[in-house]
Parts: structure tokens; C-alpha cells; sequence
């Protein structure tokens, strides 16, 4: 490795000393990082430097649909302290990229797309220079009219040589004659949030002496990383590598191709170690967002309330490039009806390619915006039927053994019911007259404008679906390796640790299966083998599955010449605090005395059953496995001013088993908080395609004072039995089913429709009263 790798090397995050008073599966282990992350020294990417570093900086596209007649970097060749510029013309490889299909460019060469699409990329000695060069490229551009609306995406011009059209998916279901005695309609719209990484997207591309280049990255998917890099470099994979760094959280894909790939580019074409620190503004133009969607929904019920059958249509909006579109869809469309029993269901889906910013793979992408919709479907009916949304809701609650409308039966645990009715239960939070008005804060905040006479309180209820790892036949595999030696034991598996947890999960899997305390997660790269995306869950679930199998491959190893020795079985020995047992008490000793100065280690692969693609009716057995969840919002709505106050959200989940509580809880309050800010303040407004305040002051955050007080009042253990540990995803599904909740809310409270997320003030504003 060079001596600058060696310098990015040695900025891997530092583990501190395990805990020792707690350890193994179903303890609140705390992460290793957590101390140097407390203290402001955990080293991200934005921290790394390398000898002889030069500086990136990306020349993007201010128009949203343009021809480009012409690009001039000579004034920026021509600046001291300049290196070099590339575009379109210096790729020596494929010169298309893209996570779910390659049909984005590197860079735009005849036609930009998007807003923000990468035209030319400088690396100069300072990032002022290196900044100042990318603004002396001359672009000559003949706009063209951008298709800003899917709809008019099906009668546009193609925008894409292939076409406007990613996918259709036309699920049909049971008998289309089928009808209810009341029918609900409503129009729904999503709109575009942002995943917003509070951590700066940043990257250092070092190149290597046999010609090929290491990339420092936050990646939460760095093989998938490495072979789109090595591709538009024109490399073997083997001459690409991805290191990844601290990654300061991720709700959806960090560090977009159009940061990497100009990044290796200029470091292949300089031989110097590159960096580029994204600023808030190029973040919000460069990387992919949640899909805006509308929907068309008309649900039928018979006069008891039981769902007859769901007809819906679901355009969403993919922006420039299919990304992952695909996938989003197929969530849609398969869970548009919810965590309900619907006997008929006829789904339209569509994803559509416009001249909007690209959208991509947002936790719980697909599920949250049907989640929405049919949650308001729901409201509709039990208003026309005059009953109780949430009696209606039980009436129509999914169980295990249910079949959803893609003809999937559902094998796992889904207390659909029993969640329902714990958050149902729970204790509603006191009104405003019953507490001091100083402890009140009006809707607005302490100093709004707001009148006490004018606010009104609703509550209204959310039910969500998710399904864990990928869809549709993707190969979920995952691999890792366990190494013991001299008492401490070491794992390797390039499974990213990106807030979720896996990396304290994978000491607690170690700690309990071979009673060592001291385990280590070794940094993460490509010459690893791969492990997959971390998303929807996978990585609790394949990872953790891998670890537990080579830990438990250990176990044998170092037990089997015991247990040969003393006549018995392994099962008849057991291992705690660092101690070898038998039934028996026969035997005693340490794991470090049993090892003698051995290092054992095995390697070991996790892959759930298959699935398969949905055919051509959208039929067919996609996901692996779903979670669920039920959430009560309680809320305080100015009627007069449409300003919102989220009082209470109370939560309850189907979480399999409670691996580490500490962190379950966090993640649980970190999705619901995502939630809410979907359903209230986040949308990333694009007027004719133009990204509008590309910063976050334009674009509304909740902040820990908009955060609501978040209870989780019941998690439900129901091991999913194919599932290792029994575990299941819990970050996606709070995320999904909270705006709708939120929604749910604001309707009680102010008997308007609100049928558009965010909730802008007008939808909450009552005139006639």
C-alpha cells in the first residue's frame, strides 16, 4: 500500500475498550465508537488527508434540460495551481453509471437532464482554486422545455434513449366485478424529501503504483461502489478499492457516483491523492432523493366495514435516471394496500423518468407514500361508515397466514391487531387545560402566534408494512470471518456500520456464542469479501446470520479435541465469561488455556431463501420477510393559523427479538422523528425543475425541539423462525407508518381531507366553524 493509503488508512475509527459488565445478544452493549464520537475525535471522511493532497470541485448543470452545444476548460486548464480538468472525453471507460440501472452519465455530454448533473470535474492545489476553475468552464447551453410533470411524461418526447417509461407494474387480484356497499376515493401527493446526512458527503481518492486507485468513502455499499467505479475507469475490479470511513449516518445511499467517480478520475489522470468535500449546497444537487408520487386510490367496503376491494393507480416520480426506481415501485405497488386483508385489488403502477432531480433508494422508499394514502382511505371509510377509525382498522387487521394482493401468503409473525390495540390503549397525554399554561407550548412553538381558543386537538392512527433485505430474486448473501487468538477475537465482514448497529451486533453475536468479552470489527473494504447494501435490514439479518454461523464454526473447533478428550459430545459443553464448562462440572477451563496459542477461524456465508420476480399480473412470492408497526399521533392543530404540534406519538412494533435495547429504541425514535418530518416540514421544492434553497435553511429539518415525545409502548418478540436470531428490521418501518399517522391527526382535529404530505398550513385551516 502507498505511504498516502497509509495515511487514510490510518484514520480508521480507534474501537474503544469492550464494556465489561455487559456483553451478548439482549444486552444495551455500547458501540465501540461511542466514546470517540461523544468526544468530537471520531475521524470521518471529511477528516482524511494523504501527502501531496489536491483539491476536487464539480461544475454542475444550472439548467434542468439543456443542450449542450459546446464545453471550453481552457481558462481553467490555464489557472495557477490548476492540475487538471476532465469530462465526458477523459472517461477511459463505460461512460454511464447507476446503482439499480447504469443509464446516468459520469458526465453529461450532448444533453443535461437534471439540475446539478455533472458536467466537469478540476482538481487544483487549493479548494478556492480548484472551486473558481470549475466556474471558468464555459458551457454553451440551448435550453429545452423540462418535463417537470409524470404525468405529461407519457406523451413527452423521449427524454432518455430509453425512453420515459422504467417500469408498469399491473397487479391484478380476485374478481374486478367485485363491489362494496360504500366506496372512499382520494388523490394523494408525496412529496420530495431529502435523505439530508448531517455528516459532510466527502471522499480521498489515492492512486495506487500498478495504476489502479483506492477510494476512501462513507460507501454504505462499497462493492457495488467499486465495480461502477472500476467500470467508468476502465479497471479490473481487483485494481479498485474501496476503503470505507466513518460514515456519520445514513438513511439512504451516501456519497453519489457523481462525488466518486470525478474523483477517481482526477486521481488517475494527476498520480496525486485527490479529496472533495461536498458543501451543502452540491450535497442537495448531487445525490438522490425520496420519489414524489401521486396516487389515485378508491376503496370498496361492505356495510360492516370489511374491505372488499382496493383500486389504485401510483405514479412515481423518478427524476433524470432510473437509480432504483425499479424497486421502489415493486414495494409500492405490492403493499398499496397495507397491513390489510383485502380479498380483490387491481394496482396501476408506474415509474417515470422527468427532468426533475434523480430520486433513489430513502428508507422505506415505495411503502411510506402508499402508507400515506391508503391510511387516508381508511379515515374516508370510517367516516361514511361512522365508525371508530381504529375499530375500523382491527376489522380489517392482517394476520400470519394472510395473503397479500401479489398472491404472497405472509409466513412470518404479523400482530398486526395486537399492535394496534396496544397503542390504542395507551393513556392519551393530558390536554392543555389539564396542565400549567406554561408547560403548554401552542402549535408554532412558545413564541408563535397562536391562540389557545383556536387550537384543537386530534388523534388519528397509522398502520405500516415494510419487507426486509431486496426483492424480487436478489441474491442476499453475505460472508464473514472469525478469528480467536490469545483470547480476543476478531471479525471481518464488510458489512458497513452506518448507524444501525451492526458492528456492536456482531460483538454481542461473538461474545455470545464464544463467551469471549473482547471482540473487534475490523475496518471495512473491497478486498473483503462483499456483503451487500445496508438497507432494509439486510445486514442484521445476512451479516449477523454469517457471523453467528463462523463464530458457531469456532466454537466447534475449539470445543471437538475437549470433548474427544473427555468423552462427550460439544453440545454437552458451554462456554461463559471466557470459561469452558461441562454438564457435569467434570471440566473446567478457559478458553485461552484451551486454545494453547492456537488462532482459530472460519469464514461463513448467510443467504435467506430465494425470491422471485413479480410476473406479469404482479403476482409472485417478492420479499423475504416484513415488519410492522402501529402508531397513535396526537396532535395540536391552530385552526386559524394551520400550524401544527406534534403532542404525542405512541408506538408499538413487531421487532422479532430485542438483540440490543439501547440501540432498538434509538433507531425506533430516530425513524419516527424521520417521519415527521416527511409529514410536516420536509420538501425539496423544485419550481420548473430548479432546485429551490439547495440548503438547510430552505429545507426544514425537525430539530430536537420539533421532535415529539416519542413512547414506544409495546414491542412485540415473535421470532421469525427463518430469520436468524428471529430478529427483524426496525429502522424502515417507524418511518413509513408515522406521517400517515400524523395525517391521520390533523384530520381528526380539523375535519379537512389532508390529502398532501408535507401538510402545508392551508390543508390545516378551518373556515366554517
Amino acid at each position: 500500500m502507498s505511504n498516502e493509503a497509509a495515511t487514510a488508512q490510518a484514520a480508521q475509527p480507534a474501537e474503544a475498550a469492550p464494556d465489561p459488565d455487559l456483553h451478548g445478544l439482549g444486552t444495551s452493549l455500547l458501540p465501540a465508537e461511542a466514546r470517540a464520537k461523544t468526544e468530537g475525535t471520531f475521524p470521518y471522511a471529511a477528516d482524511l488527508w494523504a501527502e501531496g493532497l489536491l483539491w476536487a470541485a464539480v461544475l454542475r448543470s444550472p439548467h434542468p434540460h439543456a443542450r449542450i452545444v459546446s464545453i471550453d476548460t481552457s481558462h481553467a486548464r490555464e489557472m495557477p495551481g490548476v492540475r487538471a480538468v476532465v469530462t465526458h472525453e477523459d472517461i477511459p471507460g463505460t461512460p454511464v453509471c447507476g446503482r439499480g440501472k447504469a443509464d446516468r452519465p459520469v458526465f453529461a455530454s450532448e444533453v443535461v437532464r437534471h439540475h446539478g448533473e455533472p458536467i466537469a470535474a478540476v482538481a487544483a492545489d487549493h479548494p478556492d482554486t480548484a472551486r473558481m476553475a470549475a466556474a471558468a468552464v464555459i458551457v454553451e447551453y440551448e435550453a429545452l422545455d423540462p418535463v417537470i410533470d409524470p404525468e405529461q411524461a407519457f406523451e413527452a418526447e423521449p427524454l432518455h434513449p430509453d425512453g420515459n417509461l422504467i417500469r408498469h407494474i399491473p397487479l391484478r387480484h380476485g374478481d374486478p366485478d367485485a363491489a362494496g356497499d360504500v366506496v372512499a376515493e382520494g388523490l394523494y401527493r408525496i412529496g420530495r424529501q431529502d435523505p439530508a446526512p448531517i455528516g459532510a458527503e466527502a471522499g480521498l481518492a489515492v492512486p495506487r503504483p500498478d495504476g489502479g486507485v483506492e477510494l476512501y468513502l462513507a460507501s454504505t455499499d462499497p462493492h457495488s461502489d467499486r465495480d461502477i467505479a472500476a467500470a467508468a475507469f476502465g479497471l479490473e475490479p481487483e485494481r479498485v478499492k474501496v476503503v470505507v470511513t466513518g460514515v456519520p449516518g445514513a438513511t439512504a445511499d451516501r456519497e453519489d457516483q457523481s462525488f466518486q467517480l470525478p474523483l477517481g478520475l482526477l486521481a488517475l489522470k494527476t498520480g496525486c491523492p485527490v479529496k472533495l468535500t461536498a458543501t451543502r449546497e452540491e450535497s442537495f444537487l448531487g445525490h438522490t432523493h425520496r420519489h414524489p408520487t401521486l396516487l389515485r386510490y378508491r376503496h370498496h367496503a361492505d356495510a360492516e366495514g370489511k374491505l372488499v376491494k382496493v383500486e389504485a393507480q401510483i405514479l412515481l416520480d423518478a427524476g433524470a435516471y432510473a437509480d432504483t426506481s425499479s424497486d421502489a415501485l415493486a414495494a409500492a405497488v405490492a403493499f398499496a394496500c397495507g397491513p390489510y386483508v383485502v380479498p380483490n385489488a387491481f394496482i396501476e403502477g408506474w415509474a417515470v423518468r422527468t427532468n426533475n432531480p434523480p430520486s433513489g433508494h430513502v428508507r422505506g422508499e415505495g411503502a411510506m407514500q402508499v402508507c400515506a394514502a391508503y391510511e387516508a382511505q381508511m379515515d374516508k371509510l370510517a367516516k361514511k361508515l361512522g365508525v371508530d377509525p381504529a375499530e375500523l382498522r382491527l376489522r380489517n387487521a392482517m394476520a400470519t397466514g394472510d395473503v397479500l394482493p401479489t398472491g404472497q401468503t405472509v409466513t412470518c409473525p404479523a400482530p398486526v391487531a395486537e399492535l394496534l390495540q396496544a397503542v390504542q390503549e395507551h393513556p392519551l397525554p393530558p390536554l392543555p387545560k389539564d396542565t400549567p399554561e406554561d408547560e403548554w407550548l401552542l402549535p408554532g412553538g412558545p413564541e408563535g402566534a397562536g391562540e389557545p381558543g383556536a387550537v384543537r386537538r386530534g388523534v388519528g392512527y397509522g398502520l405500516g408494512m415494510v419487507h426486509m433485505l431486496g426483492a424480487e430474486g436478489a441474491d442476499e448473501v453475505s460472508t464473514a470471518t472469525v478469528k480467536v487468538h490469545d483470547g480476543v477475537a476478531t471479525v471481518l465482514c464488510a458489512a458497513v456500520e452506518t448507524g444501525q448497529g451492526f458492528s456492536t451486533l456482531a460483538r454481542q453475536i461473538v461474545q455470545e456464542t464464544l463467551g469471549i468479552e473482547e471482540v473487534h470489527v475490523a475496518p471495512v473494504d473491497t478486498d473483503q469479501p462483499s456483503a451487500g447494501a445496508g438497507c432494509r435490514g439486510r445486514h442484521t439479518w445476512v451479516s449477523g446470520g454469517a457471523v453467528e454461523r463462523a463464530a458457531r464454526m469456532v466454537r466447534t473447533q475449539l470445543l471437538q479435541p475437549l470433548a474427544h478428550q473427555f468423552g462427550m459430545s460439544t453440545e454437552l459443553l458451554q462456554i461463559t465469561d471466557g470459561k469452558i464448562t461441562s454438564y457435569d462440572g467434570v471440566l473446567s477451563t478457559t478458553v485461552k488455556e484451551a486454545m494453547d496459542g492456537k488462532e482459530l477461524w472460519a469464514t461463513a456465508q448467510c443467504r435467506p431463501h430465494p425470491t422471485e420476480p413479480l410476473n406479469g399480473s404482479g403476482q409472485g412470492d417478492a420479499f423475504v420477510g416484513m415488519s410492522f408497526c402501529a402508531i397513535r399521533a396526537v396532535v395540536d392543530v391552530d385552526i386559524e393559523l394551520g400550524s401544527v404540534r406534534v403532542v404525542e406519538l405512541a408506538v408499538a412494533q413487531d421487532v422479532g427479538r430485542i438483540l440490543n435495547p439501547a440501540q432498538l429504541a434509538a433507531r425506533i425514535e430516530a425513524g419516527v422523528t424521520q417521519g415527521v418530518g416527511a409529514a410536516l416540514t420536509e420538501n425539496l421544492r423544485t419550481p420548473r425543475g430548479l432546485i429551490r434553497h439547495p440548503d438547510l435553511t430552505g429545507y426544514a429539518l425537525p430539530t430536537a425541539l420539533d421532535t415529539p415525545n416519542i413512547q414506544i409502548v409495546k414491542l412485540v418478540e415473535e421470532r421469525d423462525v427463518v430469520a436468524p436470531f428471529g430478529a427483524k428490521a426496525v429502522s424502515a418501518v417507524p418511518v413509513v407508518t408515522s406521517p400517515a399517522a400524523v395525517a391521520s391527526a390533523v384530520r381528526a382535529a380539523t375535519g379537512r381531507p389532508v390529502n398532501r404530505l408535507p401538510i402545508r398550513p392551508q390543508a390545516a385551516v378551518v373556515t366554517d366553524r
